[in-house]
């Protein structure tokens, strides 16, 4: 249900720009009007001109926006309804009756031979319908922007609902990507364990299954909080730790104020991922990530800070790719994604979110609020 205020102020916009636009007219309407006088023998005045014709106009002005709202709920529209079409039709000895006694309240009857206004009368009133035909055609002019506005505005609204429709299609197709992607990869880790050491193998199967049950259970869920994505990540680590043992340091330095933020789901897995190929496990001695996450004003911020090693196995480039395709669906311009060498041999991943916080915290936010309202 529309806000009474809102309501109130789209209402206040309609009728400014339905008076700017027959009061321009009324201007082009009395120079005309001056010259016809002119040509007939008679003296009147410009301004006098202009406001016969801006009462007029202004008639016009007052009727255009209820013309637009009964357009707006019954359209003329495949398949077009001859109920409809005899309704405006009929409409139109309203819209005539409406504009002549809006005229007579606004402004006295002009007598123009006399040059001058008659007091309103019964007869005054009647020869306000001699005007009839140019009533129509104003009529006809606000039926038709009506139906053309109208005609626009589905065509908008069809097109975003196709953009979005898209969007979300290709959303959901780069998510149907990450997560075999991510499965291949770490099926990979697993295989280099089978020959060697079959019960740490196992074990890591076990752990992968129960990785993938976390994951799944989120289904087609877009956005999970922080603390959820974080914990995804502790088990995805744990998988590495595992097969790394101590030349995996691990370090975190996650802000309280951060962990009920929303983040798309798995969107930290292929930096992770990236961190522990290229700067972990292609170095002999090992290296270290360390996780930070940070709440600026309206802004997320995370950071997977790796040590730099050796030269990492060579990769198909999907996961960071996948990633800035999914923060550009999910918040257009909003996000950010960087990847830079900072000194003393440290790669830094940053991704940049608008923070938003999830519907459990948004509760606990007001219940807190409420009961600070009742100390």
């Amino acid at each position: 249900m529309e806000v009474p205020a809102r309501k109130a102020l789209r209402i206040a916009r309609a009728y400014f720009w339905s008076i700017l636009f027959w009061m321009s007219l009324a201007f082009l309407a009395a120079g005309e009007d001056k010259v016809r006088i002119w040509e007939r023998g008679l003296h009147t005045s410009y301004w006098t001109a202009l406001l016969v014709d801006g009462a007029f106009l202004l008639t016009a002005a007052l009727l255009t926006p209820p013309v637009f709202a009964i357009v707006h709920r019954y359209p003329i529209s495949k398949p077009i309804r001859f109920g409809r079409v005899a309704g405006y039709v009929l409409g139109s000895t309203l819209y005539i009756v409406a504009c002549v006694s809006l005229g007579w309240i606004l402004l006295p009857p002009w007598n123009i031979p006399a040059q001058r206004f008659e007091p309103r009368s019964l007869h005054g009133l009647v020869t306000g319908f001699y005007s009839f035909a140019v009533m129509i055609w104003n009529y006809i002019i606000v039926l038709a922007a009506a139906h053309a506005y109208e005609y626009f505005k589905r065509a908008r609204d069809q097109e975003l609902e196709l953009q979005q429709a898209l969007a979300t299609s290709e959303l959901q197709a780069l998510k149907s990507q990450l997560h075999p992607h991510f499965l291949f990869n770490t099926l990979q880790g697993i295989s280099a364990l089978i020959d060697t050491e079959k019960e740490r193998a196992k074990v890591m199967v076990l752990k992968v299954s129960s990785l993938l049950r976390a994951v799944l259970q989120y289904g087609t869920s877009d956005l999970i909080s922080l603390d959820e994505e974080l914990k995804l990540i502790e088990d995805y680590l744990a998988l590495h730790k595992m097969r790394l043992e101590n030349r995996l340091e691990l370090s975190w330095d996650i802000h309280p104020d951060t962990r009920q933020l929303l983040v798309p789901q798995l969107i930290m897995q292929p930096l992770v991922e990236n961190a522990i190929l290229h700067g972990v496990a292609c170095c002999r001695s090992g290296g270290w990530i360390q996780i930070v996450s940070r709440r600026i004003e309206n802004i997320l911020q995370i950071q997977i800070r790796n040590s730099i090693g050796g030269r990492g196995r060579a990769g198909t480039g999907l996961g960071l790719e996948n990633t800035k395709a999914r923060l550009k669906h999910l918040y257009a311009d909003e996000a950010a994604f960087s990847f830079e060498l900072g000194g003393d041999s440290v790669a830094i991943a940053s991704l940049t979110l608008p923070a938003f916080v999830s519907h459990e915290e948004r509760g606990a936010q007001l219940s807190n609020a409420h009961a600070h309202q009742g100390d």
